[in-house]
């Protein structure tokens, strides 16, 4: 069987090393029933500490393609996507395509197989911000709409697709298999190296800081959001230091905030995230992903949207909405610092979603 896995961004690269280390283990037990895996890169995150890093550092097979499409509008960048990716198809017949998450990447991926006739696999699937502003929300919907596997990592997800009547549909088959995330923290938290420059912030911070990561254009693109967010950040780092490794897009924009005490960071690789997230006291983010590795690792999260896919976490009191409002940032900061939770309750699934995922697509006559 020959599947072709589509990635492009730092999310995706960490559930491929699942699904990927999934696939090495059926293919060693099960040599006459092996997967032939074909890795393509699209290019969506080009910079080497969000991209070619996670392959080495986590044993990911290397792309077979890189189709080097960064930048550039949202409709431009899925356009040239889904040529190129409909190329590989052509010329490489899979049996199956892997598509993960809500990027440009993920829906390219999605329309070109679909459109070839090809099984599509969406992991990750049900997720819904209920936000149709967010470019994210959109790729996720189409895709779910069109793969014929939707893997979905928490029982709220497959509510989603229930309420959208997906069940009607005979050729698409849901699952609830767990969350591959939590399955690639299992593993690499038992095996991070970080790197020196990390290994002395910790040595001098302590556990006595907050890690935070700002990159979604509703925050990065709205000058009064971002503002709002640097400021409270900001005043908070006075007392405990705000960590924040910085992506491409914020990076640019940051040189126009009054930043004082925040301790900024250039893009940090998985390991020293995990790192960060070990020793850290709690985290500001406006990921999804940082918003459940906040879980896995047992700290209390503040996120920094409107809204949240996983809203699990905001039921059971292990995240809170804060927006872009400064003073809520504030009243929330300091009830973290005494915060404590009950991490025994398994939201995620038990760290095997990727063999769930594995499993099914081998059944393609599903």
């Amino acid at each position: 069987m020959k599947i072709i896995t589509i990635v492009g961004a730092r999310p995706q690269f960490i559930k491929t090393a699942a699904v990927s280390r999934a696939i090495k283990k059926h293919n060693l037990e099960h040599p006459n029933q092996a997967i032939q895996e074909i890795i393509v890169h699209t290019g969506q995150h080009y910079d080497h500490n969000m991209s070619e890093v996670f392959f080495a550092q986590m044993q990911i097979p290397h792309p077979q393609y890189n189709l080097r499409v960064g930048g550039g509008s949202h409709g431009a960048m899925t356009g040239r996507m889904l040529e190129k990716i409909e190329e590989v198809l052509l010329q490489e017949k899979p049996d199956a395509v892997i598509v993960y998450g809500d990027t440009n990447s993920t829906l390219a991926g999605a329309l070109a197989a679909v459109k070839l006739h090809i099984r599509v696999a969406h992991v990750e699937a049900g997720l819904r911000s209920f936000n149709m502003r967010m470019p994210e929300e959109i790729n996720r919907i189409l895709t779910d709409q069109i793969s014929h596997w939707l893997f979905c990592p928490t029982e709220t997800a497959v509510k989603n697709l229930e309420r959208e009547n997906i069940f009607e549909r005979k050729q698409i088959k849901v699952s609830n298999v767990g969350d591959v995330m939590y399955d690639a923290a299992l593993f690499y938290k038992q095996i991070a190296q970080p790197t020196e420059a990390i290994n002395s912030l910790i040595d001098r911070l302590g556990n006595n800081f907050y890690l935070s990561t700002v990159h979604r254009a509703e925050n990065t693109d709205n000058p009064a959001r971002l503002s709002s967010i640097m400021e409270a950040l900001d005043t908070i780092s006075q007392n405990t230091t705000v960590v924040l490794p910085s992506h491409p897009r914020t990076r640019k924009l940051l040189g126009n905030q009054n930043i004082q005490n925040i301790q900024i960071l250039e893009p940090v690789d998985y390991f020293d995230m995990i790192t960060l997230l070990s020793n850290c006291r709690g985290v500001f983010t406006d990921s999804g992903g940082l918003q459940k590795e906040a879980y896995f690792f047992h700290k209390p999260c503040v996120t920094l949207r409107d809204e949240t896919e996983w809203v699990e976490l905001i039921e059971h009191g292990f995240n809170t909405l804060v927006g872009a409002d400064k003073n809520r940032i504030w009243e929330v900061e300091t009830n973290l610092r005494n915060s404590i939770h009950d991490y025994s309750k398994p939201l995620y699934g038990e760290g095997n979603a990727a063999q769930k995922i594995i499993e099914n697509v081998l059944d393609i006559n599903q």
